[in-house]
């Protein structure tokens, strides 16, 4: 029988998202049903409503979140009720090419739960990135539910399931920061941040914080930035290489998305060293680069998809991270608010005013 519960829909394109009922099927198999208990706001979030990410509206917002599994569907062997679980936006397959390779961080069959939730009339909703966790419940594939230790609470748990665990593996799987690196992060929101705590944690010798607001600068030095740069009034290229003799980083992280960050990471990077972008671009974004200079530098440019992440391995593990005080999730929440306050947090978030705000059920 389909459990009624509100959400956060994006009913069509570019309109202010609405509170609504919708009905959660019981799950099926190789599902789960969980009861949502805290989910950040992502930018993501925000272009599924403005229409950036596709056109299958209505959307079902919400992706990054943890909560309690409220039942399990036939064939489902490592979850039961009760279990704290954080929800993953990617769930290996096992089988597809990717995964047969030994690669399932980059599985091209990631599993989703096949009954769509709806609207009371039956209108079916496209969950963001297969999760729609801005409700009281969800339905999810089992393998997107990866259970953690509950002693995290979930306003600062649920917060790998996206932004900090894609910040953090761009710098230590996609970028494979090791030990006496130099890396510069190009935004110093959430994911920027995080990929500065996981550089930092990786054992980086300098990280250098790179944005336009000082606010955000100086709460990236509490991450574990070594280095600042203003870029509104500053070069932020000459900056990086002033800071390391001239040569320029091992490993430039884009946190941003836009040309022109993008361009900047290029060219501050040393010889052959790697340039990630994890910042997601709109999609009509272009860039252009000297092919001499492709050639002539080297390295690597690199796509971050979600962190290069395993959630299964490496959730657990920034949960333990965050338990001994060496990863501060805490830091990443700016406010917690309603179900409700999500138009307004998208502002916030636009303006620069927030890491993240998390709505908490």
């Amino acid at each position: 029988m389909p459990h009624e519960a509100r959400a956060v829909v994006a009913v069509k394109r570019g309109a202010p998202v609405e509170v609504l009922p919708i009905l959660v099927p019981d799950p099926g198999p190789g599902e789960v049903l969980v009861s949502v208990q805290a989910c950040g706001v992502c930018h993501t979030d925000l272009h599924y409503r403005e229409g950036a990410i596709g056109d299958e509206f209505p959307y079902l917002l919400g992706h990054e979140a943890a909560g309690l599994v409220e039942a399990v569907g036939d064939g489902v062997a490592d979850l039961a009720p009760g279990d704290y679980v954080v929800l993953a936006w990617r769930a290996p397959c096992g089988q597809c090419r990717s995964c047969r390779r030994g690669r399932p961080w980059y599985c091209f069959a990631s599993r989703n739960a096949a009954q769509p939730m709806t609207l009371r009339d039956g209108t079916p909703l496209s969950p963001a990135l297969g999760i729609g966790a801005f409700a009281e419940k969800t339905l999810v594939a089992a393998g997107q539910a990866v259970k953690v230790d509950p002693s995290a609470r979930p306003e600062a748990a649920g917060l790998i399931g996206c932004g900090v665990m894609a910040g953090y593996g761009a710098a230590v799987h996609t970028g494979g920061v090791g030990s006496g690196d130099t890396v510069a992060v190009i935004g110093c929101g959430g994911v920027g941040n995080a990929a500065i705590a996981g550089a930092s944690r990786a054992g980086a010798r300098r990280v250098i914080a790179i944005d336009l607001d000082d606010g955000k600068l100086d709460a990236a030095e509490r991450f574990g930035a070594t280095d600042t740069v203003n870029s509104r009034g500053t070069d932020p290229v000459e900056a990086v290489r002033q800071l390391t003799g001239g040569h320029g980083a091992d490993v430039v992280i884009d946190a941003v998305g836009r040309p022109e960050t993008y361009r900047q990471g290029f060219y501050m990077r040393d010889l052959a060293g790697t340039l990630v972008q994890v910042g997601v671009p709109d999609p009509d974004m272009r860039i252009e680069l000297p092919l001499i200079d492709l050639f002539s530098r080297g390295g690597a440019l690199k796509s971050s998809w979600y962190g290069d992440c395993l959630p299964s391995r490496d959730f657990p593990v920034l949960i333990d991270l965050f338990l001994s005080g060496k990863l501060d999730l805490e830091r990443f929440v700016s406010e917690t608010i309603t179900l409700h306050d999500i138009e307004a947090a998208f502002g916030k978030m636009q303006r620069g005013e927030v890491l993240r705000s998390v709505v908490s059920l």
